[in-house]
């Protein structure tokens, strides 16, 4: 960790406590400035304010105080969730208080190698991916995944040196609030139209992923998905050495599967179905590290004895178990119809989905193709099963059952499944009108399958 001399003295108001939150302000308080940390719930909610206190964090909690809202603050270190609209954000921004997130203090206080990856879907698999290949045959240093996957990267910073690589998910929340943050290789993985009540319009969304490359310089590399125009235009955005991947784009260089096989500047890497982890989404994934890998000079035998061991990341088409001869997936993380889209694609054997959610105004038309290849039978809940039932509807899926929580779902999709059947929580929808956080629900979701199987979830 590099001591800094950048907030020394200064008054910092850390906005949101939690992991990120928490360890933003204690890095804050090791580096001399004086800490403020606000959160609007309750202390008894809020374990690790001893730790804050014992510090010498100032820690207020329940609210925020005119003390808070009217501060004279000279940096505001925002959790990347909290709206620009909140009233304590919306004073720093007419005050001109400078406002950051965790992840651009990370940046600061490291010499370690950033590696950036962002997008709509695959982030957490394709650092993931990045990070254990990146491990292989290493001689100095470590890779370190931390970030959006939910290790707060100041936590890493303090232990990385300049031998190491820290591999940074990064949303485009985290994105809005950094000003130097300068990743060594950026890699987008795709973008869909996701977040828009918080970004309120698509190219506010676009233009907050893209900011991932706008410290870059000539000597960096921007890793980008060819398979859609759009995405291929904002690679025009960067001044750095594009290097693409593609599943289904016609590429000639970077990383590519042409013919069931994955190749990087025509250089034959490994079979497609050689992956561990199934479905189109995770060739797209693999491809992406693969791009990343490639450019930071690793081996073809570094990046296949990961792809094809890599079972998964939790939470996304993670395999849970086998029982009576059906295969349970927890596909929680796909909070959007595009994610589902990719997790039915990957599958040749029936399924029975799990779906349904928070509803966000949109409708489930782009839905229907893939049930109707793939869905057997479908057990809907949450705010938008209605919506849902409607698509299963035109898709001419006859066996739905609708039913209020995830606890009554589980059940009935047993009931619908067969030998040789998935079972799949994909639900197309963020969590929140019934589960704090996607991860809630598929914990949810393994222990009821535990319960209905008497078998215990495999690792």
């Amino acid at each position: 960790m590099k001591m800094i001399d950048d907030y020394k003295n200064k008054n910092v108001l850390v906005l949101g406590a939690g992991k990120s939150g928490t360890n933003a302000a204690l890095v804050l308080k090791k580096l001399g400035a004086d800490v403020t940390l606000n959160d609007a719930k309750d202390q008894k909610d809020l374990p690790e304010v001893a730790e804050l206190e014992e510090a010498g964090v100032k820690v207020v909690t329940g609210g925020h105080p005119a003390e808070i809202v009217n501060g004279d603050f000279d940096l505001l270190v925002k959790n990347p969730g909290i709206p620009y609209d909140n009233p304590v954000v919306e004073a720093n921004v007419q005050s001109k208080t400078p406002i950051i997130t965790e992840v651009e203090l990370a940046a600061k206080i490291t010499d370690a190698e950033i590696i950036g990856v962002t997008g709509s879907n695959g982030k957490t698999t394709t650092v993931t991916m990045i990070t254990e290949i990146l491990n292989q045959g290493r001689e100095k240093g470590k890779a370190y995944a931390a970030g959006n996957i939910g290790i707060p990267a100041t936590k890493v910073a303090q232990e990385a040196t300049k031998d190491d690589t820290i591999v940074m998910e990064l949303s485009s929340f985290m994105l809005l609030g950094i000003k130097e943050l300068h990743p060594h290789v950026a890699v987008l993985t795709n973008i869909f139209s996701n977040h828009l009540d918080y970004h309120k319009t698509r190219e506010n969304y676009v233009n907050a992923k893209m900011r991932i490359t706008m410290n870059q310089t000539a000597d960096d590399y921007f890793v980008v998905n060819f398979d859609d125009q759009e995405w291929r235009e904002l690679s025009d955005r960067s001044n750095v050495h594009v290097v693409p991947f593609a599943r289904t784009f016609d590429c000639n260089k970077g990383a590519y599967e042409r013919d069931g096989k994955l190749y990087f500047n025509d250089e034959f890497i490994m079979e497609s179905d050689d992956i561990k982890v199934p479905g189109k989404q995770n060739v797209e994934n693999a491809l992406a590290a693969i791009a990343a890998t490639k450019t930071l000079g690793k081996s073809n035998l570094a990046i296949t004895n990961v792809l094809e061991t890599f079972s998964g990341v939790r939470h996304r088409t993670q395999f849970v178990l086998e029982a009576d001869g059906r295969r349970y997936y927890n596909d929680s993380k796909a909070t959007d119809i595009e994610a589902t889209q990719m997790a039915l694609e990957g599958f040749n054997k029936p399924i029975v989905l799990l779906a349904g959610g928070l509803d966000r105004g949109y409708k489930f038309d782009k839905l229907i193709p893939q049930i109707k290849d793939h869905v057997k039978a479908a057990v809907l809940f949450g705010e938008t099963k209605e919506l849902l039932k409607d698509a299963m509807d035109q898709a001419g899926v006859s066996d739905v059952t609708i039913v209020d929580n995830l606890e009554q779902a589980v059940p009935v999709a047993y009931r619908y499944s067969e030998p040789g059947d998935i079972v799949l929580l994909s639900p197309a929808n963020a969590s929140w009108d019934q589960f704090n956080t996607f991860e809630e629900r598929g914990d949810e979701f393994i222990k009821l399958v535990e319960k209905i199987t008497g078998k215990k979830e495999e690792n």
